[in-house]
């Protein structure tokens, strides 16, 4: 299935200058999204996930259907603020500026093989702070899946050494 035919690129979103993959139209054609989602599954299943982790909140999208689907759990990567419970936080750089990541201290267990799952791979600092998350809680980050990999942002670079798989490139 050609999943580009069921992304929208919006000019000039959110500012001046940017053109914005839309993946709302994939999500609302069940057909597709299950496609999509089920690409997900077999990534996991290849990489002997035994937790899925996304980073809010497009990382749900993808995520959550996918641990369900394999009947493994899933762990969410938040704003700081957002999580009740104990958490671990990361700091880190962005082109402009800098943002926060956090998620549940207990929510990756030593040794536990991770998948991350988000819809975009851009410049890479989203993933590469998740990565150091569940690194530094002990876990295995076994594979990084993502919907939408924009080439020449050159995400990929911060990822040498493990294994990516995107479904679309841009």
């Amino acid at each position: 299935m050609d999943l580009k035919q069921f992304v929208a690129d919006v000019e000039n979103f959110p500012k001046e200058g940017i053109l914005f993959r839309d993946i709302t139209p994939l999500m609302s054609n069940g057909e597709a999204y299950k496609y999509a989602t089920q690409l997900f599954v077999d990534f996991a299943r290849e990489c002997n996930a035994d937790v899925i982790v996304g980073p809010e909140a497009r990382g749900f999208i993808f995520g959550c259907p996918a641990a369900f689907e394999l009947g493994i759990g899933f762990a969410p990567v938040r704003k700081p603020g957002k999580l009740p419970r104990e958490t671990v936080e990361l700091e880190y750089d962005l082109e402009y500026g800098s943002n926060t990541l956090c998620m549940h201290k207990d929510s990756i267990l030593p040794g536990q093989r991770v998948v991350i799952i988000d819809d975009l791979l851009a410049t890479g600092g989203t993933v590469e702070a998740t990565v150091n998350l569940i690194e530094g809680l002990g876990g295995v980050v076994a594979g990084l899946g993502f919907l939408i990999e924009l080439d020449d942002l050159n995400g990929r670079e911060k990822l040498a050494g493990y294994n990516v798989m995107t479904v679309m490139n841009y």
